[in-house]
């Protein structure tokens, strides 16, 4: 059990009526209200069973009656300063929340089974969340207010979650010898509380400092070293406090910061492991909301002495586990992450050179947002200790790189496949080579030509193909030339999509597309042209502009071509385009978004985009390009793609798995994007998206609310025609989007 003052779910007035009450059992998800008056003394406690079981004993229930009427007349509540070893009667009644009371009665905390995060600041902190990062500014700011916003101001930058300072009483510390001659004592304690004596910053610029983090969204913290200070700190009002290595046996002031029921983040420098197994009883038996930073209190440490394998030990004492570093660099930080520290504490400093030791072992501006950046980066990379699963990025070299089993002679439907019939040969595009023996002895549910893949569903039912599907917008299929014919031939779709190849560009549509069709089309221009060069028209080398702009021509000429062979098509087909703006490095400021923009403008002056309804499609924050994942700055964020299109006139295509990608990681709402952009919105690409990067996902299978997709697409952009974008969809005849169809029917 932990206490906590976090209550503000809790509290519930006993004048608010029966019906009220429900609603904010409903809106907290507590299942339980602390009753209280006006003011703010414990009244009663109920739980929503309490309320159900009064309804049922109800003739007539009105629920406009006050909830006091259905409070019953005993609860357990528990006294502020209490030890859980005395509160064994209480936590024997297996209540899992117990109102915590001040010696009048004032509703102070909330006595709950501990869970699996502190919170400080809105931010959790444990197993599964980012770290927390804590820039330890301690006495650095050599007692000036200005000093102190400067380094302030560079801890913000870097992107740390709290600034942490140091408040003490000089004389509640080193008594009156601290104003006296101090000749005799030893030369440590001489030099240590001259530093402090002279680089003090007063109450009321430390409480400025407080409020300068605040304005920059870091949150402060401090550590204080006395009584009367934690009193001056208590009246000010912080988010959690830490204590210092020197005061984890200081059990006074331990139980006293503990008492608070704010988090605490303890360090345990200069501790035996007597001593620690003391201190954390303390705690536990407080109920403190608690973090153990592991900690070597040498200015600077060294390295062999460092030790961060006892952070698995530290974890044994049931509190999650940090590090407060004293070493000189960045990097053994990262290797504590890797062991399980949700907590890293380092001081930062203007100048290494300046008179204290903390200055020695501190972080200079740059050396501070590498770390953080190294951390934040090593956070995404930890992942977790479930199931492996194929990244996106592993399946694009995958279906490159790895084998398949192929027919190495004609199959026909029925006959039973034999060892011979079986070969393994590269892309890794069928089914892999794993699966030769349960391949093996089955009857072919198909004609399989000689040299073609077999696939899962040679191993399972075949896949039904309808001769129509039923949607309220028109629909189609992405192909490429080669199995036009087969894929579009049984099924009576509005239209298809040529997802060109830079390799596609050089062939004759006609040779492909024998007859002339009454089908409309659309074409997705190539993302990658020979040369390995991918298609950006936003670039800053003009070089490559130039040739992406000659790319694009190419492909518009191409459209052309595809166009002899539709002769009923009256319109300019529409032209799928990723028209660029992305980078190996990161996301890009926003005044050079703007200058991106600007140059997409100048390069599709020059495009004949006359000839075709260009399309320029949403982008994802990641994006997979051959070779890897890159960043995305451009056509990711929807106020940004609205206002390009209001300037230019262009249109969009909608690409749900982009967008998703794009929301999840921004922490945007699909709806509102959607509704942001639906007036622009010619083309829609519908496939489901998982994560910020899983673009691999199967439709239905991912994070995308079909239910209220259909919704905001029909208000949205109700006209726009799509296709089911499945990542290999094409494969085993076409299974991927016929799986995919026959799901979208129920919602579009």
């Amino acid at each position: 059990m932990i206490i906590s003052k976090n209550i503000s779910g809790y509290i519930f007035s006993q004048h608010m009526s029966i019906k009220a009450a429900l609603a904010h059992l409903d809106s907290s998800a507590l299942q339980i209200l602390f009753l209280v008056d006006q003011k703010g003394l414990l009244s009663g406690v109920v739980t929503d069973g309490d309320i159900r079981r009064w309804l049922l004993e109800q003739a007539e229930v009105d629920l406009s009656q006050s909830i006091s009427i259905v409070a019953p007349k005993e609860y357990v509540s528990a006294l502020k300063g209490s030890r859980l070893s005395e509160l064994k009667s209480v936590l024997s009644t297996d209540k899992k929340q117990i109102p915590l009371i001040d010696d009048k009665g004032y509703l102070v905390g909330v006595l709950t089974e501990k869970s699996t995060s502190i919170n400080i600041g809105g931010k959790n902190i444990g197993e599964n969340f980012p770290t927390y990062i804590i820039a330890e500014i301690g006495n650095n700011h050599q007692g000036s207010l200005d000093h102190a916003k400067k380094l302030i101001e560079m801890a913000a930058s870097a992107g740390v979650d709290s600034v942490k300072f140091q408040m003490r009483s000089m004389i509640k510390l080193y008594g009156d010898e601290v104003q006296k001659d101090n000749n005799s004592w030893d030369l440590g304690a001489q030099y240590t509380s001259d530093l402090l004596s002279k680089y003090q910053l007063s109450d009321e610029d430390l409480f400025t400092a407080f409020d300068y983090c605040k304005s920059l969204n870091v949150e402060p913290i401090c550590t204080p070293w006395d009584l009367e200070s934690l009193e001056k700190l208590e009246n000010y009002g912080l988010a959690a406090y830490k204590v210092a290595s020197a005061d984890f046996t200081n059990h006074e002031l331990l139980k006293a910061v503990a008492e608070t029921n704010l988090p605490m983040i303890c360090s345990t420098g200069m501790c035996t492991e007597e001593e620690i197994v003391s201190g954390t009883e303390l705690l536990k038996d407080h109920g403190a909301q608690c973090i153990l930073l592991h900690c070597n209190s040498t200015y600077p440490t060294p390295y062999k002495d460092v030790n961060l394998n006892y952070l698995k030990k530290l974890k044994e004492y049931g509190f999650d586990i940090g590090y407060s570093g004293h070493e000189r660099g960045g990097f053994i930080p990262l290797a504590a992450v890797s062991l399980g520290a949700c907590v890293i504490e380092k001081h930062i400093t203007l100048d290494k050179s300046q008179e204290g030791n903390d200055h020695k072992v501190s972080l200079l501006q740059e050396e501070l947002s590498q770390m953080v950046t190294q951390i934040r980066d090593l956070d995404v990379s930890m992942g977790n200790d479930q199931s492996r699963v194929i990244s996106q990025g592993e399946l694009m070299n995958r279906e490159v790189l790895a084998k398949s089993l192929y027919a190495k002679s004609d199959i026909v439907s029925g006959e039973k496949i034999t060892r011979e019939m079986v070969g393994i040969k590269s892309p890794g595009q069928g089914l892999q080579p794993n699966n030769m023996e349960l391949l093996i002895g089955q009857t072919s549910n198909r004609f399989i030509n000689q040299g073609n893949f077999f696939y899962q569903s040679d191993l399972e039912n075949v896949v039904v193909r309808k001769n129509k599907y039923i949607f309220n917008r028109s629909y189609g299929i992405p192909v490429r030339y080669h199995d036009f014919e087969n894929l579009s031939s049984t099924v009576k779709l509005d239209f298809v999509e040529f997802h060109l190849s830079y390799q596609d560009l050089t062939l004759k549509p006609s040779d492909f597309i024998a007859e002339q069709h009454s089908l409309s089309f659309t074409v997705h221009a190539p993302e990658l042209f020979e040369g390995d060069h991918i298609l950006d028209l936003c670039s800053l080398d003009d070089d490559y502009r130039q040739a992406s702009i000659r790319n694009l021509n190419k492909v518009i000429d191409h459209c052309a071509l595809i166009s002899e062979c539709f002769p009923n098509e009256n319109l300019p087909p529409i032209l799928v385009l990723n028209a660029g703006g992305w980078n190996q490095n990161g996301f890009i400021e926003p005044e050079r978004k703007d200058l991106l923009y600007g140059i997409l403008q100048e390069s599709l002056a020059k495009v004949d985009i006359d000839r075709v309804q260009l399309a320029i499609q949403t982008m994802p924050p990641f994006p997979w390009h051959f070779g890897g994942q890159s960043y995305h700055n451009l056509f990711v964020n929807p106020k940004e793609i609205r206002e390009f299109c209001e300037l230019t006139n262009q249109k969009i295509c909608l690409d749900i798995s982009h967008s998703m990608m794009a929301c999840n990681y921004f922490g945007w709402n699909l709806d509102t994007f959607i509704e942001e952009i639906g007036d622009h919105v010619i083309y829609l690409h519908v496939v489901d998206a998982l994560g910020s990067d899983g673009e691999g996902i199967q439709i239905g299978e991912g994070d995308v609310n079909f239910t209220k997709l259909a919704k905001v697409l029909n208000s949205s952009c109700s006209k726009a025609p799509f296709i089911p974008e499945v990542w290999q969809g094409h494969k085993d005849n076409g299974a991927g989007f016929w799986n995919a169809l026959e799901f979208l029917e129920e919602y579009l």
